[in-house]
């Protein structure tokens, strides 16, 4: 039985509060054995990456060879090869769109103040590949570096017992990867976050992964980039009215449930016989679903079902829920959607988060565990950095200057105002 709650209970937050912390604290859990293998990595280098391969991923080499990569690319169904063409095309499309301009201003006083957008050198991007491959994941964060003009992207796969999907290769190819490493898990973020012999270090860390990988990437934030997000375990919160199809809705949620044991599907409606029908449908799609023990898993551990009174609370709900994903499949969106915070959001009776996560062209890497109050999805923006560049004229100091000095010496950092001073007065 699915966790289910009804919004007008007394102690329905408290209800609610918990269950999202519990699943919370099982992703945030504690680091240190974590920060052991980051440390083991930044010491040992290339031997502590192979000694935590062998144990967990199963993996013999480093670093693919490049022989075998075009060998596996061959492999590849043309059906998927077309399918990865049609989301590169789309993906690169709408993120085109995202580019900046530079910003000059030249004030009365005739300072010129800039504004320079300038690519970062290099980027790693982590591709989940032990029990499932993304191919998508791979286009959905190199496309951005690439528009974004990164020169340098790596991309991190531990692939399967040591094989390497093709699916994810080819996709690395058509972003113009050809720096890859098969490994994976907290040893891979920390390589490529501190380096070794044979990784050189990056300047950013960017891409989804499992609870591990996101508290390594926690970890190693700071010494390295990260996205300003949590992009752990999926989540997808779906409204529902009475027009809704459950047949539909039931697929969307056992979508997301598929992911990982972690994710947390949520459906929310005023309709109580429609969240009965929903379930039952569940029930008989899990029965043919090949992932069915991960997606049941998810559901019955981290499911939500909640019963609203009024769109105010399902409004108040979701903000406190911040998910992922959310679908609003519900004739009157157009009241709610502006009122609430998601990392993505679909809109009417045809919103499926499936399409979003490869073909309409948005971003599929977005902030999880609530992240979604502060952070956005990934974007061109993530790979680029914002530079001021000042000239101050002779007049532009003489006229700022003396409220600079007053400022300053009230802060007590009297080497400040001296520096102007100094200017001011020759």
């Amino acid at each position: 039985m699915i966790n289910t709650l009804d919004s007008k209970k007394n102690n329905f937050n408290y209800l609610l509060d918990k269950l999202l912390l519990k699943r919370k604290d099982k992703i945030l859990f504690n680091s240190k054995g974590v920060v052991k293998i980051i440390k083991d990595v930044k010491k040992n280098g290339d031997k502590a990456i192979l000694k935590y391969e062998k144990k967990f991923g199963k993996n013999k080499i480093i670093v693919p060879n490049p022989i075998n990569i075009k060998k596996t690319i061959l492999k590849l169904d043309p059906k998927i090869k077309k399918a990865i063409d049609l989301a590169y095309s789309r993906i690169y499309k709408f993120h085109s769109m995202q580019k900046f301009k530079d910003i000059l201003y030249i004030d009365k006083l005739k300072n010129k103040l800039e504004y320079k957008y300038k690519p970062i050198d290099s980027v790693g991007i982590y591709i989940p590949g032990s029990i499932v491959s993304y191919p998508s994941s791979v286009l959905m964060n190199a496309v951005p570096a690439l528009i974004a003009g990164v020169k340098r992207i790596v991309m991190i796969n531990p692939g399967k017992n040591g094989k390497q999907n093709p699916a994810v290769l080819y996709a690395a190819k058509k972003c113009k990867i050809s720096e890859i490493y098969s490994i994976g898990g907290p040893a891979a973020i920390a390589a490529i976050a501190y380096g070794t012999k044979k990784i050189k270090k990056v300047s950013k860390i960017v891409g989804p992964g499992s609870a591990l990988v996101a508290t390594a990437k926690k970890e190693v934030f700071g010494d390295v980039g990260t996205e300003g997000m949590v992009a752990g375990p999926s989540e997808v919160t779906i409204v529902c009215d009475k027009f809704s199809n459950p047949d539909w809705i039931a697929s969307d949620l056992i979508g997301q449930a598929e992911h990982d044991e972690l994710a947390q599907c949520i459906l929310i409606s005023k309709n109580k016989n429609f969240i009965n029908k929903v379930e039952t449908s569940i029930k008989y799609q899990l029965k043919k679903l090949p992932r069915a023990l991960v997606a049941r898993k998810s559901l019955l551990t981290y499911g939500i079902f909640i019963h609203m009174s009024s769109n105010k609370k399902i409004i108040d709900t979701i903000n406190k829920i911040s998910p992922e994903h959310l679908e609003l499949n519900i004739k009157d969106y157009k009241n709610i959607v502006d009122k609430v915070s998601a990392g993505s959001i679909s809109l009417g009776k045809y919103a499926v988060t499936a399409m979003t996560d490869y073909h309409v062209g948005v971003n599929h890497t977005l902030p999880t565990n609530s992240s979604a109050k502060y952070a956005s999805g990934l974007s061109v923006n993530e790979f680029i950095k914002r530079i001021s560049v000042v000239t101050l004229s002779k007049k532009g100091i003489e006229k700022l200057g003396p409220s600079v000095i007053s400022l300053s010496d009230f802060e007590g950092l009297y080497g400040h105002s001296k520096s102007v001073k100094y200017r001011i007065n020759n």
